[in-house]
């Protein structure tokens, strides 16, 4: 696994850099798999690519208190990033092993993560479909990551959110309660729903790192087509606010 540990300087080139990874990893441009890592320095809001704005986001909000919003390719519903939310994408270009299922992948990935935050000392399991949860003391969990999948051609980009030392209260001033949830929600509010790991941002990195074995930095980044991919999608209305 290979190594990217890169923040871009604007909202739209962070999500145009994970698209455009999985784009020339297919091409065999790149190493097949990769691990990116980044985090930006303000908030923002990345809806999933089905999402609907009126349903998930409060744009008034994220307008009075200049926090953009955006779009991702992959599906799954909106969320909040920011300072204390370290971001990772998981890239391959060859997911035969797991058979092309998607429920294979969301294992593939999860259990790895899992299983490295858990040599890391927290105490994490898997929840839902796709989240990542830790118990509170009443038995009762909590979110501290969610996850989206987008597959194309025989491979996958799997990227989500770790909450570390985040600001929780952005997330219900930003999004609306959602239109769907899984089970073990229970109707709560964010603000009863989500959660910081109670771990640093160097060990966390370091965890995640070393549960993937990415021990070769990747030198070389697809920047024309992000380039590209920012002009043409992740920069305008006609994508981010299209539905």
């Amino acid at each position: 696994m290979h190594l990217l540990d890169l923040t871009l300087d604007t909202p739209a080139q962070n999500l145009a850099l994970d698209e455009a990874l999985l784009d020339a990893c297919l091409a065999h441009e790149l190493p097949s798999r990769i691990l990116r890592l980044w985090e930006v320095p303000s908030a923002m809001v990345v809806m999933g690519r089905g999402s609907r704005l009126a349903d998930e986001v409060n744009l008034l909000a994220c307008r009075t208190e200049n926090v953009p919003v955006l779009r991702r390719v992959s599906g799954g519903l909106s969320i909040v990033t920011g300072p204390g939310c370290l971001m990772y994408s998981v890239v391959e270009s060859d997911a035969s092993h797991t058979k092309g299922n998607i429920d294979a992948v969301h294992a593939h990935v999860l259990d790895t993560l899992v299983s490295g935050l858990r040599a890391a000392g927290l105490d994490v399991m898997r929840a839902g479909t796709s989240d990542l949860v830790l118990a509170s003391p009443d038995g009762s969990l909590l979110k501290f990551s969610g996850n989206s999948l987008r597959m194309s051609r025989g491979g996958f980009l799997y990227h989500g959110t770790l909450l570390y030392d985040f600001d929780l209260p952005r997330i219900s001033r930003y999004l609306r309660q959602p239109p769907r949830a899984p089970e073990y929600r229970k109707d709560r509010g964010h603000d009863d729903f989500v959660v910081n790991l109670p771990i640093k941002q160097t060990p966390l990195r370091e965890a995640i790192v070393a549960a993937w074995a990415a021990r070769e930095n990747l030198e070389e980044w697809p920047r024309e087509r992000v380039d590209r991919l920012v002009a043409e999608r992740y920069s305008t209305d006609e994508w981010n606010l299209s539905r």
